[in-house]
């Protein structure tokens, strides 16, 4: 059976898991919001924009038509910035049939309601079943056929397994994971302690704090995982540790560029102006500095990136803030446990 899927969403990621499942010989549609760009790629059979040097092999059909490329799929690749999942639900609810699978590789929450992705698509498709595609996966590398694993996650053990048959490939290795939760916030919180990472680098301080930042980046986000239902263990996978390292090391991260900007004396707006692409994690600390509030859960860095984002705040004295903290134990979520060994 040839698999046949619609990829929505013509950035860079959308682009290469496009250019992946039609080397696996799958049947795949590509759909490009803008109608000038989607003219360009048909005719360059390249991302000049996103992903330039990268061939689009003949077999994907590029198209700005919604309703043309979802009819007769068996797969909805959502790959789009978190914000506009939404809208795009909505205007294209009237073309999807239940029976279709929704598979999300979007890293974001929604500002406002603060939901996950899967709580938006539950909402506006019911009945469709859902699996989230996340961990260390820049678009550069994947679609340059370099070795790369990921995690499908579905709430549904068939989904998540049907998902890891389709996208598995010779240098793409698929993981299942039944916590849709762990896996979504993982994900999307990682841009937030990028952006932290790359403000660090933009400073010009070194690989010290950077590594203090992710350790304890990572705890933040299990932290207030677990207090929204996640999984503490699959922080430590590669939806949380894995896509961590990948986010806050590499230049090919939009988060961690960003950050260096804004460390180096860039407003917010000046920095996203450079990008010149989503930045997933500006509006992602908005919503993970409230639901932080809302759960009363402690993330000093998560507070100090949104107040430096949000308030203006000087990012040395964001620094000087987390180094001047009260003393804590290292383990202070397990702590309980330890202290009865001393």
């Amino acid at each position: 059976m040839v698999e046949k899927i619609a990829v929505i969403g013509g950035g860079s990621w959308g682009t290469a898991l496009a250019i992946l499942l039609s080397k696996k010989g799958c049947e795949v549609g590509l759909w490009i919001r803008n109608d000038k760009q989607c003219e360009e790629m048909r005719i360059s059979r390249e991302n000049l924009k996103y992903l330039p040097g990268v061939i689009i092999p003949n077999n994907v059909n590029l198209t700005s038509d919604f309703e043309k490329v979802v009819y007769g799929k068996d797969i909805l690749l959502m790959s789009i910035p978190s914000y506009a999942v939404r809208e795009t639900l909505v205007n294209g609810q009237r073309y999807i049939e239940p029976n279709q699978i929704i598979v999300n590789v979007a890293k974001g929450i929604e500002n406002n309601s603060l939901m996950r992705i899967s709580e938006i698509v539950n909402e506006i498709l019911p009945r469709n079943k859902y699996a989230i595609l996340s961990g260390p996966s820049h678009a550069e590398e994947v679609a340059r056929d370099m070795p790369t694993t990921v995690v499908a996650a579905s709430k549904e053990r068939d989904v998540a397994h049907y998902i890891q048959d389709v996208f598995m490939a010779p240098k793409f290795r698929v993981y299942t994971n039944p916590d849709v939760i762990g896996v979504e916030l993982g994900g999307s919180l990682k841009n937030v302690i990028a952006l932290g990472a790359g403000i660090s680098d933009g400073l010009g301080y070194g690989d010290n704090t950077k590594a203090a930042l992710m350790t304890r980046g990572i705890i933040e986000m299990a932290r207030i995982g677990e207090k929204m239902g996640a999984n503490y263990e699959t922080f430590a996978g590669l939806a949380g540790i894995g896509d961590l390292i990948v986010t806050c090391t590499s230049m090919h991260s939009r988060n961690r560029r960003a950050g260096i900007l804004i460390g180096e004396g860039k407003n917010l707006e000046e920095a996203v102006e450079s990008i010149g692409m989503v930045v997933e994690g500006i509006k992602t600390t908005k919503s993970a500095y409230e639901l932080s509030l809302r759960y009363n859960a402690m993330m000093p860095i998560t507070k100090e990136i949104y107040e430096v984002l949000y308030e203006g705040k000087d990012v040395k004295n964001s620094v000087v803030n987390l180094m001047l903290r009260d003393k804590k134990h290292e383990m202070e979520d397990i702590a309980k446990n330890l202290d009865s060994k001393w």
